[in-house]
C-alpha cells in the first residue's frame, strides 16, 4: 500500500510538474511584438495596403487617362508627313491648240526630282463620337470608383471578421487555461482524497483524463494562432514577416452587438445596385450616341505645302516653291447597310437586359437581407441564452466540487459539471463573435458598410 501511495505521489508530481509547465508556455502571447492594433487600425491599414484595392486605384487613374485620350480629338491635330519622289519618265501633258484646226501636241512637264515636306494642321468642329466620349467620361469615373468602394466594403467585412475569428481563438485561449488550472486542482484534490481512502483511484485517474483533454484542447487553440494571424495579415495587406498583435475592448465590443433592427432596407445604399444604375446610364448613352450617328462629321484643315523641285539632285534644295490652303471637311453617312438601325436595336436590346439585372439584383438584396436580419435576431437570443447557461454552469459546478469534496456526489458529477462548464463558456465565446460577424453580414446586406474616398 506504501508503494502505491509514493508510486501515485510521484504520479501527482510529475503531472503538477507539466501542467505548471504548460500553462506558463501557453500564456505567452503567439505574436510577440510592441505594436498592438485596434479593429479600426486594422481596417484603416487594409484600406491603404490591401493589393485589391490599390489596384482598384490605379484603374481608377487608368480611366481618367483614358477618358483623356478619347477626348483629345477635341484638340487641333498637327501633322508633319512628307514624300521624295523620282521620275524614271515625266509624265505627258495634252496641250490644245490656239489656233482653230490646229492639232493638239504633247509635252513633257515637271521636273525628275521632287521633295515634299507637308505640315497639315485640323480641327474637329463636330464628330457624334466624340460627343459620346464627352457625356460618357464621367460615367465611367463613377463606375471605376464604385468598383473602388466595392473592394472597401469587401476588404473591411473580410478583415472584421477575420479579426472576430482571431478573438474568439484568443478568448477561447484564455477560457481553457482557466478550465486547466481548475483541473489541475481537482487532480490534486482527487489525489489527496485517494491517499485519504475517500475515494478510489478511478476519481483520481478520471481527473488526470479530464486535465490532459483540456491542455490537448489548449494546445490546438494557441497553435491555430498563428495561421490565423498570418490571414489576418493577408486581408490586411500586411508583410508576413511584420508582427503585432490585437488590442481589443471587451466592453465595448459587447457595446458593438447592438443594432437597430427596425431600419427599412433601401436598394439604393448597396453599392451593387449603384455600379448597375451607371450601367445602366452608360447603356441609355450609347443608345443616344447610335440614334444621332446620322450626324455628319464637320472639321476645318490647314495645309502648308513647301515643295522642292530640280532635275538634278545637287540643286534640288536650291529653290522651293511653297504653297498652303485652308478648307472644311464634311462627312455624312448616308446608307452603312443598315449598321447604325442594327446598332440601335442592339444597343435597346442591351438596356433591356440591364432591366431585368436590376429585377433580379433586387430580388437577391432582398434575400441577402432578410437571411442576415434572421441570422443577427437568432444570434441574439443564442448570446442571451449562452450566457444564463455560463452563469449557471459556473454556480453548479462550484456547488458539485464543493459537494464532491465533502463526499456527497461521486467525482463523475463533477466531470459533468466541468464539462458543461467549459462548454457553456466556449460556447458564450462562440456566439458572442458569432453574433458580431452576422451584424457585419446584415450591415453589408442594408448597404450600411461605407468607406471614405
Amino acid at each position: 500500500m506504501f508503494n502505491t501511495v509514493v508510486f501515485s505521489l510521484k504520479n501527482l508530481l510529475v503531472c503538477t510538474f507539466v501542467c505548471c509547465l504548460s500553462i506558463t508556455a501557453f500564456a505567452q502571447p503567439a505574436q510577440t511584438a510592441d505594436t498592438a492594433l485596434t479593429l479600426d487600425q486594422c481596417i484603416a491599414f487594409a484600406l491603404k495596403n490591401e493589393p485589391s484595392i490599390n489596384q482598384a486605384l490605379i484603374n481608377e487613374a487608368i480611366t481618367r487617362v483614358s477618358n483623356k485620350i478619347a477626348l483629345a480629338g477635341w484638340l487641333p491635330q498637327a501633322n508633319f508627313s512628307g514624300n521624295f519622289t523620282h521620275y524614271l519618265t515625266l509624265p505627258t501633258t495634252f496641250i490644245r491648240p490656239t489656233t482653230p484646226g490646229g492639232s493638239t501636241s504633247t509635252a513633257k512637264t515637271g521636273v525628275v526630282n521632287t521633295v515634299n515636306p507637308i505640315g497639315s494642321v485640323t480641327q474637329t468642329i463636330f464628330n457624334p463620337s466624340l460627343l459620346y466620349a464627352a457625356d460618357a467620361a464621367p460615367l465611367y469615373v463613377r463606375q471605376s470608383q464604385q468598383i473602388t468602394d466595392s473592394a472597401k466594403i469587401d476588404i473591411v467585412a473580410a478583415v472584421s471578421k477575420t479579426f472576430y475569428s482571431l478573438l474568439l481563438t484568443l478568448q477561447q485561449i484564455d477560457v481553457l487555461k482557466e478550465d486547466t488550472a481548475r483541473l489541475t486542482k481537482n487532480v490534486n484534490d482527487a489525489y489527496h482524497q485517494y491517499v485519504s481512502g475517500i475515494v478510489d483511484k478511478t476519481d483520481y485517474n478520471e481527473a488526470v483524463i479530464s486535465l490532459n483533454n483540456s491542455i490537448a484542447q489548449l494546445k490546438q487553440a494557441t497553435e491555430s494562432v498563428t495561421p490565423q494571424y498570418a490571414l489576418l495579415k493577408q486581408v490586411m495587406g500586411l508583410a508576413p514577416e511584420r508582427q503585432f498583435n490585437v488590442s481589443y475592448d471587451t466592453l465595448q465590443m459587447k457595446q458593438d452587438i447592438v443594432f437597430d433592427t427596425t431600419q427599412q432596407l433601401q436598394y439604393e445604399r448597396r453599392i451593387e445596385y449603384q455600379m448597375l444604375h451607371t450601367n445602366v446610364q452608360l447603356q441609355q448613352q450609347l443608345v443616344r450616341y447610335y440614334k444621332k450617328s446620322w450626324l455628319p462629321t464637320v472639321g476645318a484643315f490647314f495645309d502648308y505645302d513647301y515643295e522642292f523641285e530640280n532635275n538634278t539632285f545637287g540643286g534640288l534644295f536650291s529653290k522651293a516653291y511653297p504653297y498652303s490652303y485652308v478648307g472644311l471637311s464634311v462627312t455624312l453617312p448616308i446608307f452603312t447597310g443598315f449598321a447604325r438601325t442594327n446598332n440601335i436595336k442592339k444597343a435597346q436590346l442591351q438596356e433591356r437586359l440591364l432591366d431585368w439585372d436590376e429585377v433580379s439584383l433586387r430580388s437577391q438584396i432582398y434575400s441577402q437581407y432578410t437571411s442576415a436580419l434572421a441570422t443577427y435576431k437568432s444570434n441574439l437570443v443564442n448570446l442571451d441564452l449562452t450566457n444564463k447557461n455560463r452563469d449557471l454552469a459556473k454556480e453548479t459546478y462550484d456547488i458539485v466540487n464543493l459537494q464532491y469534496l465533502q463526499g456527497v456526489v461521486p467525482y463523475l458529477n463533477v466531470i459533468t459539471a466541468e464539462s458543461n462548464l467549459i462548454t457553456s463558456e466556449i460556447g458564450y465565446q462562440n456566439a458572442l463573435f458569432t453574433l458580431l460577424s452576422s451584424k457585419i453580414d446584415l450591415q453589408r446586406a442594408m448597404g450600411i458598410i461605407t468607406v471614405k474616398n
